[in-house]
């Protein structure tokens, strides 16, 4: 219900009239009280100091500034803070409490927004606008460090472009998908990155650049763009994991060359704004992407002179067309002011170009060596057809196709060589790289290097700075005419397949998975795939193709591009022949697919497959390494498909391995391995030991968290130690060590880990009786699956809410909820829990007095769980179904005595005190019936005494009410 606050209507005489509010713009600082909000960068200060404040609530007082003095209602509050998504008002009162106490309302008498009952809100404080600030100029943009690296470097000037800056800023604020339209080569890139470098103070550097240049697969647009913001991308559908997340995070995202593309970009920026309502983005195409909610910015060529013979220098300066070429014809050489006489030819050439910015630049890169003159005369002789067609309508892109063959055929023959041999690049590329493919007889290092210096000066090669590293390119409309050029000269497939030998070398040293820093790997993403798409296609040396797929493979899992790893995998172990079997190549092939395809495909035979054969190459090659690795997956595996004794057989298997190894990271990890798998197989006091052991042992060491096929496995070992420590009795500790799995995994923020951390440590909370932060745990898990569409992680955490559920009384609901999630987790095969929630759903049937199903139900769970070997649950199966049993018609209370004391041994003999003194709560209940009141006590009374004296949980209250019954 809204809050009811006296005289609100009294308040509104004090706020700003709506005039003042009138025509605001980007760059406007709004003040009130002791506040200043800057509009264009989101920030809001109080006595210069940054107030912390999240974006929604951000939103909504956006919203009400606007409308100062104004009541918002409900309706249009949540219509501009949640475009296009449902929530109800009580998320909308939720932010409205928090930017109150952001702002001190009601502190000491400020009053600052005002409910109005039954309307909705007013922000009654008065407001004045101070002076605008300044857009921020390209050269000049504050922001942090590693933001700027992940942007293009911008000129010291962005010529012609202010305007345009300034009003994509503007539109930016109130569009959230804008696209900047404009013919190949008119400055769309230049003037996005301008953009992007003025806005990374106000999305707090979470400005992203992505260069689309380079995929030619629309399908892997979405994995690109996630790749450039360090998502980890899970399952088969990229787009998903990619909306899921952004959903939460306020970012800018700059989508570069999308004309070959624009369906994927469209689709792509259509669910962004659906589902992403913080993510902002600014696109560049040749036409536009015909998105929903797209905003089409149309970036038009440079303004250029009038045609008059008699300009003088001065006026002809004032045109950006101009100015641009003058500034890059001195950064060509030129030493001379432009002089009176030559500004009409300086117009002349730029009206010709069309004020295109790239072909501008081309030109006046050869005024240095020709002069204005020269140039002139060169480009008449050379375009006097095209110009002639040109003011015919001839499309613009044919314009610049025109000035990229002039400058060719100035180019010397080596620069023209290595020009088309740098094509074959796609996307950036070092120079020792250039001088690896286009070196011949005729070309040397030191000749490459100087072609390349010279491309750089004229304009078709650019330079850029990733990390520590200088990086070349060529833009996308050079190196598609380059391309030609190369098949031209008929040495396409000759540089190809150097290109394609070039990254198989390049990567060949990092082919272990979790190597090589991030400059290394995100840097040849766009190479790497050319060269395996050409490698994979042609066939012809299926040794270097499979070689380049397996080197390949751990780039494309560290950058989460498990589908792509899985199908190069695929089709480079489909090369290899009976011939070329058995090869190290091989093995590593088969240990990727295994990893990729157990996420995207899930936990399937081929998995199991492709793990076997790893393995069986592993120990052909006496590779103790990939066989600890390939060891460590299985493990994995046979735990998600339920297969515990297996996991552990599997795990005592890898520590001797570890031993010889002697490498720290695999003997922390085969203690956690083997302590994990004790505690799902049922030995308690074993998985506390390894897992505390592995733990001192890191600690020691210094041993980061070990990854091994997409886990972390110390946060697989601090769920198992704290679920082990509360089977034993210690629920103290064992929440303390589930709140540091929980942290540890929400600092890294990986999807697996957090969801693993949710799914293992939300029980414990409930089990001490805390429903409450168990129930939002659980939300956490759901909400962080859907995000990133984990479809079974999603399903166990309905189950767990089933489970709370029926915590709670609330049956029926939990019985839903627990069938429902039990159906995937079928389908998929992710059998970890299964036994427990099957367990779960039989309780909830003998609550409602479906004993008949509630049997079968529990007899199917006890029969997966002894099919194989044995489970850390297995004493809480066997008491519940003793529970259905005594309340069966025509129950048989040895059976059910026989049961429990089964139970209470299984318990004891695992370890699981907490178990077994259910089993006894449950024992000492039914002999009471009997009129065994001692005997009840006397089995009851012992594991009490032991346990009692932690925290008091449910389990202990009920074996103290049942013992004081007995007294």
């Amino acid at each position: 219900m809204p809050n009811h606050e006296p005289g609100p209507e009294a308040e509104l005489s004090n706020a700003v009239p709506v005039s003042v509010m009138d025509g605001l713009r980007a760059g406007d600082v709004l003040c009130f009280g002791p506040f200043k909000f800057s509009l264009a960068a989101r920030q809001l200060k109080r006595d210069d100091k940054s107030v912390a404040i999240g974006g929604r609530a951000l939103d909504v007082l956006i919203t009400l500034l606007r409308h100062a003095g104004e009541v918002v209602t409900n309706k249009e509050l949540v219509a501009r803070v949640w475009p296009d998504v449902i929530v109800e008002e009580a998320n909308l009162r939720v932010h409205i409490a928090a930017l109150r106490k952001a702002l001190g309302d009601g502190v000491d008498g400020a009053r600052y927004i005002s409910n109005v009952a039954g309307r909705g809100y007013c922000f009654v404080s008065e407001v004045t606008r101070a002076d605008a600030i300044q857009v921020p100029s390209t050269g000049a943009a504050a922001a942090p460090s590693g933001a700027v690296q992940r942007l293009p470097a911008l000129p010291t000037r962005v010529v012609g472009r202010d305007e345009s800056v300034a009003i994509l800023l503007s539109e930016l604020t109130t569009c959230r998908l804008v696209t900047i339209v404009g013919p190949g080569g008119v400055g769309k890139t230049t003037v996005a990155a301008a953009v992007a470098h003025a806005l990374v103070g106000s999305f707090q550097g979470s400005v992203f650049f992505v260069d689309l240049s380079a995929l030619a697969d629309p399908y892997l647009v979405p994995s690109a763009v996630a790749t450039a913001l360090g998502f980890m991308m899970t399952l088969k559908d990229p787009l998903l994991n990619l909306i899921g997340g952004l959903r939460d995070k306020r970012v800018l995202l700059i989508l570069d060359n999308c004309e070959h593309l624009v369906d994927a970009a469209a689709q792509l920026g259509e669910r962004i704004l659906s589902e992403a309502p913080q993510t902002h983005i600014l696109a560049t195409s040749r036409e536009a992407l015909r998105a929903e909610g797209e905003h089409i910015h149309l970036l038009y060529s440079l303004d250029t002179p009038p045609d008059r013979v008699d300009l003088p220098a001065s006026e002809a300066l004032k045109f950006p067309a101009v100015q641009l070429f003058m500034e890059r014809a001195v950064a060509g050489g030129h030493r001379s002011d432009l002089s009176d006489s030559d500004a009409p030819v300086v117009a002349n050439i730029c009206r010709r170009l069309d004020g295109i910015a790239l072909a501008i630049e081309l030109a006046a890169s050869r005024v240095g060596s020709l002069g204005i003159g020269g140039t002139a005369e060169l480009l008449d002789n050379r375009f006097r057809g095209v110009w002639n067609a040109r003011r015919t309508a001839l499309p613009r892109h044919q314009t610049l196709e025109s000035m990229l063959d002039w400058s060719y055929n100035l180019l010397s023959e080596p620069e023209k060589r290595v020009f088309c041999r740098l094509s074959v690049f796609a996307g950036e590329f070092t120079v020792d790289a250039a001088c690896d493919i286009a070196a011949d007889d005729m070309l040397d290092s030191e000749s490459i290097t100087e072609a390349i210096a010279a491309l750089v000066a004229k304009s078709l090669v650019s330079t850029t700075q990733l990390g520590r590293s200088i990086y070349h390119r060529l833009l996308d409309t050079t190196r598609a005419y380059a391309l030609q050029k190369l098949a031209d000269r008929g040495e396409t497939d000759r540089l190809a397949q150097r290109h394609a030998a070039a990254f198989r070398r390049y990567l060949h040293d990092d082919y272990v998975f979790g190597t090589g820093d991030d400059e290394h790997y995100l840097t040849p993403i766009g190479n790497v795939r050319a060269a395996l798409d050409w490698a994979l296609s042609e066939a012809s040396d299926r040794v270097m193709a499979v070689e380049l797929a397996a080197c390949a493979a751990p780039l494309l899992i560290r950058l989460s591009s498990l589908d792509e790893c899985r199908s190069y995998c695929e089709r480079a172990l489909a090369l290899i022949d009976e011939a070329s079997r058995g090869t190290r190549w091989e093995m590593i092939l088969q240990k990727a697919l295994a990893l990729s395809s157990m996420f995207t495909k899930g936990n399937s035979a081929e998995v199991r497959s492709a793990i076997a054969r790893g393995l069986e190459l592993a120990e052909q090659w006496d590779d103790p390494r990939h066989q600890f690795e390939l060891l460590a997956g299985l493990n994995i595996f046979l735990t998600r498909i339920g297969d515990f004794q297996g996991a552990l057989d599997v795990a005592l298997r890898a520590m001797p391995i570890a031993q010889a190894d002697k490498t720290a990271v695999t003997l922390v990890t085969a203690e956690w391995m083997v302590g994990v798998s004790h505690h799902l197989v049922g030995n308690q006091e074993a998985a506390q030991y390894h897992c505390e052991s592995g733990m001192v042992q890191a600690a020691s060491l210094g041993v980061p968290p070990p990854r091994f096929f997409g886990y972390d496995h110390r946060v697989r070992a601090l769920v198992a130690l704290a679920r082990a420590l509360w089977l034993r009795g210690n629920s103290r500790q064992a929440l303390k060590t589930a709140q540091q799995a929980i942290d540890e995994a929400a600092e890294k923020d990986e999807p697996i880990s957090v969801c693993i951390s949710l799914i293992y440590s939300s029980p414990v909370f409930r089990w001490i009786g805390d429903l409450e932060r168990s129930d939002r745990l659980v939300d956490r898990l759901v909400e962080n699956a859907e995000r990133y569409s984990l479809a079974p992680y999603r399903a166990v955490g309905v189950a767990l809410k089933g489970e709370l559920a029926l915590a709670r009384g609330e049956t029926e609901a939990g019985l839903r909820l627990l069938r429902e999630a039990l159906e995937v987790l079928y389908a998929d095969q992710h059998n970890v829990l299964l036994t427990v929630f099957t367990a779960s759903l039989a309780e909830g049937l003998l609550k409602t007095g479906q004993l008949e199903e509630a049997l079968l139900t529990i007899n199917g769970a006890i029969n997966r769980a002894k099919g194989f070997g044995s489970t850390f649950d297995m004493a809480e199966l066997l008491r519940l179904k003793a529970e259905v049993l005594v309340n069966m018609p025509r129950r048989n209370r040895k059976e059910v005595a026989s049961l429990l004391k089964e139970a209470m041994r299984t318990a004891h003999e695992q370890s699981a005190a907490v178990y077994e003194l259910r089993s006894a709560t449950s024992l000492a209940r039914l002999l009471s019936e009997g009129g065994q009141r001692d005997k009840a006590r006397n089995i009851l009374s012992p594991i009490y005494d032991r346990l009692k004296g932690d925290v008091e949980t449910p389990d202990l209250i009920a074996a103290s009410e049942m013992l004081a019954s007995l007294a």
